[in-house]
């Protein structure tokens, strides 16, 4: 027996409505068409679907069985035949995102609250980029959109700028290097550095000062959140490198100091690694938009 779509409406337009004439109405076919059909299909089945003695038209036994299938499948149709309607127009889809900048949480979750607001049938999904190869994901789909200051040349792939920020140094008031107008990688021979928990590959204070100048420090010690850093550095348990916007309060606080890291100070840049087919569509493009919104904030307050 071969059962399609059109089937299932049919039995269910019959029932609803009572009669083949007002049936073929909602269907919009003419009557004699509908009951062709109705035919073709109990021929098929081998039984009648369709009490024709009763008024209004009742279905048989059998009927009854295809009306409870149809109302469990043309409720599912539809829902993915509006989901792939969203599709199109772009008001649907995913965005899975990797972080491999630590403290880009901090950053991103502005965003993403303003996002959702807007565009509420995506899927928004954080995934930690640090746990995993980020980049290798996304060219498979598993991710969507990485952040990250290290932009590579990889087919299909664009890297979007977000903002440039400058790694710098944070102690406490009171530590000797407070009085530096700026500090060196050989200042952290002696000191315990606190950092996130992430690979020294990927953070700033090592790729971009302490291995190119071959300096390892007294200690380190990983934290999770960037609150119990600070509290930690102001505690004078050991001295930090953040990002200057996650810092910019601390500007103000008579608890810490923040220092350049070199005379000239260090410089990276914030991007949005998102695949090339995927960057015309409108969720992706509010996301980046928003994006920008925020990091603009970050650079004038």
């Amino acid at each position: 027996m071969h059962i399609e779509f059109r089937h299932l409406r049919t039995v269910n337009a019959i029932h609803e409505a009572g009669g083949l004439a007002r049936a073929a109405d909602q269907l919009h076919i003419t009557q004699s068409a509908l009951s062709h059909q109705i035919k073709h299909l109990e021929d098929q089945a081998g039984v009648e679907l369709f009490v024709r003695r009763s008024k209004p038209l009742k279905l048989s036994p059998a009927g009854m069985r295809l009306l409870k299938l149809a109302r469990q499948v043309l409720p599912q149709v539809e829902a993915l035949q509006a989901e792939f309607e969203g599709l199109r127009a772009g008001s649907t889809g995913r965005m899975h995102i990797a972080i491999e900048c630590h403290a880009c949480f901090e950053w991103l979750f502005p965003v993403l609250e303003k996002f959702r607001q807007g565009w509420g049938e995506v899927d928004v999904d954080i995934r930690p980029g640090l746990a995993f190869e980020a980049l290798p994901a996304l060219l498979r789909e598993e991710v969507d959109v990485v952040i990250s200051s290290d932009p590579e040349e990889l087919a299909g792939v664009e890297f979007v700028e977000l903002f440039d920020y400058a790694p710098v140094f944070v102690a406490a008031s009171s530590h000797p290097l407070a009085d530096k107008a700026f500090v060196e990688a050989s200042d952290f021979r002696d000191q315990t550095l606190i950092t996130y928990p992430v690979e020294r590959s990927r953070l700033d204070v090592f790729s971009q000062l302490l291995i190119p100048a071959k300096v390892e420090p007294a200690a380190i010690r990983q934290v999770e959140l960037t609150a119990v850093i600070l509290l930690l550095v102001a505690s004078n348990r050991g001295v930090a490198v953040l990002p200057d916007w996650v810092v910019r309060e601390v500007k103000y606080s008579s608890d810490y100091v923040t220092r350049p890291l070199t005379e000239t100070g260090i410089t990276r840049r914030l991007y949005a690694a998102v695949r090339q087919d995927d960057l015309g569509k409108p969720y992706m493009k509010e996301m980046l938009r928003l994006a920008g919104e925020e990091a603009r904030k970050l650079q004038t307050q």
